[in-house]
Order: structure tokens, then C-alpha cells, then sequence
């Protein structure tokens, strides 16, 4: 499958690239996204995870957009322990999340087929003693894992507010929820702003950031957890996304 690819090509652009956003990734490193990336392209082929098809565009828009979240990360102190990639579809950025910083992480999707591929990807890149890969409801997790995580990762996944509300009962105190967004409206921003109130959060950061050519703009924003949510969580599935927390 390597072959197919140009993988030094490939890894030369993601240190590039990355430098631009402001982070360095060694040889191995990259090495590994790239060859991730490659099965992604490979499995594409029989499973839809990924409209990108293109691997120079992938790199910018799923590796480089992925290292956006260890930014961030690197940026705010957080607990040791386990992170958690909500929704991780084709394994980003949980993978290379997990590849980055060196944590234990737990990969979650609601989709069989995508979690049997991300589990394939992980094998394969010789990740399986430090990344699980779990099929369920968010909801259902944090019933069964409350507190368990020292972090929280997500992209393009929900709406704040719902992100907040499934994040706050799998979070530990002072644990880091990690978002990252396309353009951010006003609204969503403030419903946000209501539930982390109610879900025991503050926000501690908020940075903009531009993917290399002109690939998109990114909102990252990271709320740490301080306090118990002043309602009980999690609440039965689907309620956070049909019934959300608003600031009415």
C-alpha cells in the first residue's frame, strides 16, 4: 500500500506544514501519520471516511488540522491520564493526538465500520498497547467511565453546547475539553457559554488559527473542568443533541 504513496514526499510536507502552525514533528512522527493516512486513503476505497481522496490536500486538511488540537494542548497544563477522541471517524485527530503527546487515548465512534478501521489503522501502526478503540453512544461511555479522562478531544462533531455536556461526566477535575471549530457564530458561542456554566467548566483559552493554503480557519477552544455540573449527567441518549443546554 505504501507504494502507492509518496510517503517522504508526504512526511517533508507535514513538517513543513507543521512548523507553519507552530509544532514540530520529528521523522518518526510524521512517518507514522503518513503511513495512517495511507490506510485511511486505502480503506476509503471500500468504506466512505473521508471525502478528501487527494493526499497532499489530506495531509493539510486531516494531519496538519489534526496537529491544531496539540497546539492547543501544549499550551494549558492538564492532568495526567487518558484522552478520549469523541467521534473519531478515520482516527482523527485521536491518532495523531496519541502519536504526539505519548497518552493513552480512547478512540470513540458510534459506527461499527469506522471503529473496525481505526481499530485496523492502530494495529497496524504498532499503537494497540497505548489506543482502544470503542463502538458506543457517548452517553453510554460516560455512564460506565465517569471521571476517567484527563482529556477530551473533538472535531467536527457537535455544537458546543452538546460537546460541553458530553464531555463534563467522562472529564476528571481539571481535565481539558479541546474543540475545534470552522467559523464559530455568535450563537453557538453564547449557548456554549451557558453550558459550561452548567456543566462545570471555564474556558481557558481561545485561539484562531489558518491551515496552509488557505485550507480553512480554526476556532480552538479549551474548557477545563472545575466543578461538579449542576445537573445530573449523562443524561439518556440523545438528549444533549435534541434537547441541548440553551441559554433561552
Amino acid at each position: 500500500m505504501d507504494t502507492m504513496l509518496d510517503t517522504s514526499s508526504l512526511a517533508a510536507q507535514l513538517c513543513e506544514e507543521a512548523q507553519t502552525v507552530g509544532v514540530q514533528v520529528s521523522d518518526d512522527q510524521a512517518a507514522l501519520m503518513v503511513k495512517h493516512l495511507g490506510l485511511v486513503i486505502e480503506k476509503n476505497k471500500v468504506l466512505n471516511l473521508t471525502r478528501i481522496v487527494d493526499e497532499h490536500d489530506a495531509v493539510t486538511k486531516h494531519l496538519v488540522d489534526s496537529l491544531l488540537f496539540v497546539k492547543a494542548y501544549g499550551h494549558v497544563a492538564c492532568p495526567q491520564g487518558r484522552f478520549l477522541d469523541l467521534g473519531t471517524g478515520a482516527g482523527f485527530p485521536g491518532i495523531p493526538f496519541g502519536i504526539m503527546t505519548g497518552r493513552e487515548g480512547t478512540l470513540l465512534d458510534s459506527v461499527g465500520k469506522k471503529v473496525q478501521a481505526v481499530q485496523e489503522f492502530v494495529d497496524a501502526l504498532g499503537l494497540g498497547e497505548r489506543l482502544e478503540t470503542v463502538t458506543m453512544r457517548v452517553e453510554e461511555l460516560a455512564a460506565k467511565r465517569k471521571g476517567q479522562y484527563a482529556c477530551v478531544t473533538a472535531r467536527a462533531v457537535a455544537e458546543l453546547n452538546v460537546l460541553l455536556e458530553y464531555a463534563a461526566p467522562l472529564l476528571r477535575k481539571d481535565g481539558l475539553l479541546v474543540v475545534s471549530k470552522g467559523r464559530l457564530s455568535d450563537e453557538e458561542l453564547k449557548n456554549g457559554t451557558y453550558a459550561a456554566k452548567v456543566c462545570g467548566f471555564e474556558i481557558v483559552s481561545r485561539e484562531t488559527s489558518e491551515l496552509p493554503h488557505e485550507a480553512g480557519h480554526r476556532e480552538m477552544l479549551i474548557y477545563r473542568k472545575v466543578r461538579k455540573s449542576e445537573i445530573k449527567l449523562p443524561r439518556n441518549v440523545g438528549m444533549a443533541k435534541h434537547k441541548p443546554l440553551m441559554n433561552s
